[in-house]
C-alpha cells in the first residue's frame, strides 16, 4: 500500500518544503518530495490543501485518557487510553504510572511489554513517575506510595522488565546517586521531579545521570526566601545546567503561556519536550479520574481540597495550539518539541520524530488555524477527534 500526501507545507529536519508531498509505503516514509505531482504508484492520496504537515506527536508523560488510567494496568485500559490520544495527534506514547506499589509496576510492565511487541500499538516504553519523591512536594501523588530508593526493589524490576525506559525521582533523597548510575547503565532515562532540590543537589544529580526535569516548574521549588535571605530552587538550577532537558505541560494552565515562552527561550527547542501529563478524563466525556481525590474544575485536574493541580485533560493538538497561539512560539519549534526533542530524549530518533526517508510514517496535518485534520500512524490513517479547547 502506497499513500501520497499532496499539497502540504511539510516540516522536515532541513526546514519547510512548500507545496511538497510525502510518499509512504506501508508503515514507512519512502520519500519526501519538493513537488505535488501525483505519482502513478500511489494507491491512496491525501490532499493537505496547503496545511502544515508535521511529524506525529510523541508524548513522554501521560497517565491516561479516554476514561482509562494506565495505573489500572490492564491491556484494555492501555489500549483505550492510547487510542484516545492517537485521535488527537499522539502517534507514539510512553504510558506513565504515578507513584505505585511494586506489584502495580510489575502488572503494568507485563501489559506494556505485550503491546510493545506490536509496532502498530504506538507504545514505546513505560515511564515511572515515582515513587521515590520528596513527600513535601507530593502534589497529586499518592503519599502512601512515596518511599526512598531501594535497590532491592528497583534493580529486580529493571532487570526483569526491559519496557522501563524512564524513571523519575527527587535527587535530594538518600541513595539517588546510586539509583541514577544504575539506571543509566541500563539505558533508562532518569528525571528529577517532585523535588525541593537546591543547586548543589541538581549538579550532583546531573553528574550521576539525571538529565531531564519532570513537568518543569510544577512540583519543584523556585527562588524563595527562608527568613531574611533568598535561596535558589530547582528551577534556577535546571536553567543553569545546559545538560538537563525539560518537559513542560502546555495546557496553558499548569504553566502560564508567558512562562512557556520563557522556558523555550532560555532552554532552547532542542532541550524542551511538550507533554500532556493527562489523566483518564482527557479525550473523554468522563468527569472522574482514576484517583478518587481528583476533581475536574476550570479545565484542569485538581485535588478535591484544591491544594494542588493533579494533572491535565490536555491532548497533543491542544499542546500545539497553546504553544503557537498563546505562547507565541514558532510552529517549527513547536513541531520539534512535540516530536524530535522527545524522540531524542528517549533514544528513538532513529525511527521516530521527523518526516524523513526510512522513518516510521507518523504524520499529523494541521490546518492554518492549527486544527488537527489528519493523523497517520505507522502509515494508516486514523479518524481524528474534534478539538474541545477552541
Amino acid at each position: 500500500m502506497r499513500t501520497q500526501i499532496l499539497n502540504g507545507k511539510i516540516f522536515t529536519p532541513n526546514g519547510w518544503i512548500e507545496n511538497g508531498s510525502v510518499l509512504i509505503k506501508d508503515s514507512t516514509i519512502l520519500d519526501v518530495l519538493n513537488h505535488s505531482n501525483r505519482l502513478s504508484m500511489a494507491d491512496n492520496v491525501i490532499d493537505a490543501e496547503g496545511a502544515y504537515v508535521l511529524p506525529g506527536g510523541i508524548d513522554i508523560h501521560v497517565h491516561g485518557g479516554g476514561g482509562r488510567d494506565f495505573m489500572e494496568t490492564s491491556e484494555d485500559a492501555f489500549v483505550t487510553a492510547v487510542e484516545a490520544h492517537r485521535a488527537h495527534g499522539t502517534t507514539s506514547i510512553f504510558p506513565t504510572l504515578s507513584s505505585s506499589t511494586a506489584e502495580m509496576i510489575c502488572d503494568a510492565s507485563v501489559t506494556c511489554e505485550k503491546l510493545m511487541l506490536d509496532p502498530m500499538s504506538g507504545v514505546l516504553g513505560l515511564h515511572l513517575e515515582g515513587p521515590y519523591f520528596n513527600p513535601k512536594m507530593a502534589g497529586g501523588q499518592l503519599r502512601e506510595n512515596i518511599r526512598i530508593p531501594d535497590p532491592q526493589e528497583y534493580v529486580p524490576l529493571v532487570e526483569q522488565f526491559k519496557c522501563i525506559k524512564r524513571w523519575d525521582a527527587a535527587p535530594e533523597l538518600p541513595n539517588t546517586e546510586q539509583f541514577a548510575r544504575y539506571l543509566r547503565s541500563k539505558g533508562v532515562v532518569v528525571a528529577l521531579g517532585h523535588t525541593a532540590a537546591r543547586f548543589e543537589d541538581v549538579e550532583r544529580a546531573y553528574r550521576a545521570g539525571f538529565n531531564l526535569a519532570t513537568h518543569f516548574y510544577c512540583a519543584m521549588t523556585a527562588s524563595h526566601k527562608e527568613g531574611m535571605y533568598r535561596h535558589d530552587g530547582t528551577v534556577e538550577a535546571v536553567y543553569l545546567n545546559d545538560g538537563i532537558n525539560v518537559e513542560m505541560i502546555c495546557d496553558g494552565i499548569h504553566v502560564p503561556p508567558v512562562i512557556l515562552k520563557m522556558i523555550h527561550k532560555m532552554k532552547g527547542t532542542e532541550h524542551v519536550a511538550i507533554i500532556t501529563d493527562a489523566l483518564a478524563c482527557a479525550a473523554s466525556d468522563s468527569k472522574t479520574a482514576f484517583d478518587p481525590r481528583v476533581i475536574i474544575e476550570d479545565g484542569v485536574c485538581k485535588l478535591a481540597d484544591r491544594s494542588a493541580l493533579a494533572g491535565s485533560i490536555a491532548t497533543m493538538d491542544r499542546l500545539v495550539y497553546t504553544c503557537v497561539k498563546k505562547a507565541k512560539i514558532a510552529i517549527e519549534d513547536v513541531a520539534r518539541m512535540a516530536s524530535e526533542t522527545p524522540a531524542r530524549i528517549m533514544g528513538v530518533y532513529d525511527r521516530k520524530g521527523s518526516i524523513s526517508y526510512g522513518k516510521d510514517a507518523d504524520i499529523c496535518i494541521y490546518n492554518p488555524d492549527l486544527v488537527l485534520t489528519h493523523v497517520i500512524q505507522m502509515g494508516r490513517e486514523i479518524p481524528v477527534a474534534a478539538p474541545d479547547f477552541i
